[in-house]
């Protein structure tokens, strides 16, 4: 199978083009400039609108991973409209060029994130759930809408609504390490928001399950079905990287709620104080095995 792949250097990226290759699929990058890579490359510019169809004949199916990192600082009116338009813009028109092919791929497999559910506190959530309010909420919302073109098309559209991906590569495991290694890192607030994870591995073998899964549409929550409490998260990092004896072990002092919101302003309200507890209800009742369902284990083959 040839796959299209945008967003090949990310975290998920990289992970994921590496085991297309290993599962005999051919993968091709989407990128805004040609480098020195070993695969195939197809070049786009999102803010001027090119993409040429014909340069896609021939695909199977399109990875659609790229977008401007949510964590990158504090949420400035500029940086909402990039984060915005990184997402939306990119996506539209990719879903445009799709439905402008005579042969299109039959399978369009677009990032989304879990995001789109908002704060929701102790409520389980699952792909029928509704939208939640905020920046993000909405930002989700016009992301997988962008993909309509294509399903007009015909195209199968999954929107994979990702958790908080763990991997020691990069992504929020690699930097909470230095400071959960140095004996800095507590509870962050009360402790009490839900946490959705997932392991690297298992969002590579989840979008692999989808592309081989034909009857998996719409949008699939890319988190094991077992969420934890920051407080749990965070014994569990201790419990992990502390020998018993030490006394960080047991407890490290917890970061105030109000001096995370001074430090990061809506994104850290967003991304470190909000709860979203999260079930995948999609990718377990379409046989998906999870690698790594549960946290401690998973950080210990990881860390």
């Amino acid at each position: 199978m040839k796959v299209l792949v945008s967003g090949s250097t990310g975290l998920i990226g990289s992970a994921l083009v590496y085991h297309l290759k290993r599962n005999g699929h051919e993968p091709i990058r989407l990128v805004r400039h040609h480098g020195h890579f070993d695969e195939p490359q197809i070049t786009w510019n999102i803010e001027k609108g090119q993409l040429n169809p014909k340069d896609l004949e021939g695909i199977d199916a399109v990875v659609h991973l790229a977008g401007h990192n949510i964590a990158a600082g504090r949420w400035t009116e500029a940086a909402k409209k990039k984060i915005r338009e990184s997402r939306v813009q990119g996506t539209r028109l990719l879903s445009e060029t799709l439905a402008q092919m005579e042969k299109p791929p039959e399978t369009l497999v677009c990032a989304s994130a879990i995001g789109y559910y908002g704060d929701r506190g102790q409520e389980w959530l699952t792909e029928v759930s509704g939208l939640g309010k905020g920046f993000l909420p909405q930002v989700c919302r016009e992301w997988e809408a962008a993909c309509q073109p294509a399903r007009d098309k015909g195209i199968r559209v999954v929107n994979t609504r990702f958790g908080i991906v763990l991997s020691p590569e990069g992504g929020a495991l690699k930097a909470m390490l230095l400071p959960f290694r140095l004996g800095l890192a507590g509870n962050l607030g009360n402790g009490k928001q839900y946490m959705s994870w997932i392991a690297l591995d298992d969002v590579v073998g989840g979008i692999l399950h989808v592309l081989t899964h034909p009857k998996i549409r719409g949008p699939v929550n890319f988190t094991t079905p077992h969420p934890v409490t920051n407080a749990d998260f965070t014994t569990a990092m201790r419990h992990v990287l502390y020998p018993s004896f030490l006394p960080m072990h047991y407890w490290t002092p917890p970061a105030p709620a109000l001096a995370v919101k001074l430090a990061l302003g809506e994104m850290g309200e967003a991304l470190l104080l909000s709860s979203e507890r999260v079930q995948p209800t999609v990718l377990l009742e379409a046989g998906y095995p999870f690698n790594y369902p549960e946290l401690e284990p998973a950080l210990r083959s990881m860390l």
